[in-house]
């Protein structure tokens, strides 16, 4: 599995894993099966409670293992990956995937086509219906000014089939975690994950941080692989509702420029209010929950956010902020679908 192809850049491959070693040995036979074998496939097990550190060690023996004393979520098991390795390229995937043999080489070929591009995205199906996009990332995420993320493929909890539609490679705003093949030398310069975020959105964050850095985050349409959305944390727990609440908070205060953020974040809490009430209609009493505790965490954590905020302006390039911003859509994804009823990437207009 790590056989050299010295022709070809080595890519580290980070997998974070918690339990479910029966979705992760497809995920590593699937890389095995691969036709780029140039890899060095990593790991991080995140205190795993069933027997997948030692069924790693039998049967993929390949395969370098780091053992974490806790689970310390997505972002946090990434980080020790990405440090325990120097790499030209690392590849983020989810333990919950499995992929079509020529994938990695499409990634590359992307990534090396120039040297601005720091993070480049696969299409990502559902493997449970292989003709769907996946919740987690379409073919590239996208995000409107008030800092709602969607993708090419999927809206809110819409999804597309692939009719080929997506299929031009482009620039995207965020390229989802689930698969996700990073510069190194892209993250010297604006760090890596943010642990606070624990899971969900930490990689929206980091790819804001590149656009502010002036790199390009870019899909790749020609490689394409399955995910099994949900495994880890399912959409109806409570966690991913509050951590998908809590976080897109937080990088809105951490990542806009206090002007933006003056008028950006005033909508976006009434925007919760309205996601509140909603979810009241229909008795969602997980997500209304979600959200009270949510911005009870914003609000009382105003040292921590202040401090993000300070450190993200430090690092942003001059008049990045307003790059940034054209890379958004300048309206509201929210009102475009709810109220509009466009329900597709492509139908949304400007």
């Amino acid at each position: 599995m790590v056989l050299q192809q010295h022709n070809k850049p080595k890519v580290t491959v980070i997998i974070p894993h918690w339990n479910g070693m029966e979705v992760l040995d497809p995920c590593l036979r699937s890389l095995a099966a691969s036709d780029y074998s140039n890899l060095d496939i990593v790991v991080v097990d995140n205190a795993s409670e069933d027997d997948s550190v030692a069924s790693i060690h039998r049967d993929f023996p390949q395969v370098t293992v780091i053992e974490n004393s806790e689970n310390l979520g997505f972002a946090g098991g990434c980080n020790v990956g990405l440090r325990h390795k120097q790499s030209h390229l690392y590849l983020i995937l989810n333990n919950d995937t499995t992929h079509e043999p020529d994938w990695i080489q499409h990634l590359v070929d992307r990534m090396e086509s120039d040297p601005k591009i720091a993070g480049v995205q696969p299409k990502i199906m559902s493997a449970q219906n292989p003709k769907v996009f996946d919740y987690a990332g379409g073919v590239g995420g996208l995000m409107d000014v008030l800092a709602f993320p969607y993708a090419l493929g999927r809206i809110f909890t819409t999804m597309e089939e692939d009719d080929g539609f997506y299929d031009s490679p482009r620039d995207i705003f965020w390229a989802s975690g689930t698969a996700l093949l990073l510069r190194g030398n892209a993250l010297d310069e604006v760090g890596l994950f943010d642990e606070d975020f624990f899971a969900h959105m930490e990689e929206i964050d980091l790819c804001w941080r590149l656009h502010n850095a002036d790199w390009r985050i870019v899909n790749a349409p020609a490689s394409k692989i399955y995910h099994h959305s949900g495994w880890t944390l399912p959409p109806d727990r409570y966690q991913k509702k509050y951590l998908n609440h809590r976080n897109n908070l937080m990088m809105i205060i951490k990542n806009y420029p206090t002007a933006y953020l003056a008028a950006v974040l005033p909508a976006r809490i009434a925007l919760e209010g309205a996601a509140f009430i909603f979810s009241a209609l229909i008795r969602d009493w997980k997500r209304m929950a979600a959200i009270v505790m949510a911005l009870a965490w914003n609000f009382t954590h105003p040292v921590l956010l202040l401090k993000k905020h300070l450190e993200a302006k430090k690092s942003r390039q001059p008049y990045a902020a307003s790059t940034t911003l054209k890379r958004m859509y300048g309206g509201s994804i929210f009102y475009q679908y709810f109220l509009c009823q466009r329900k597709r990437a492509r139908d949304i207009k400007e």
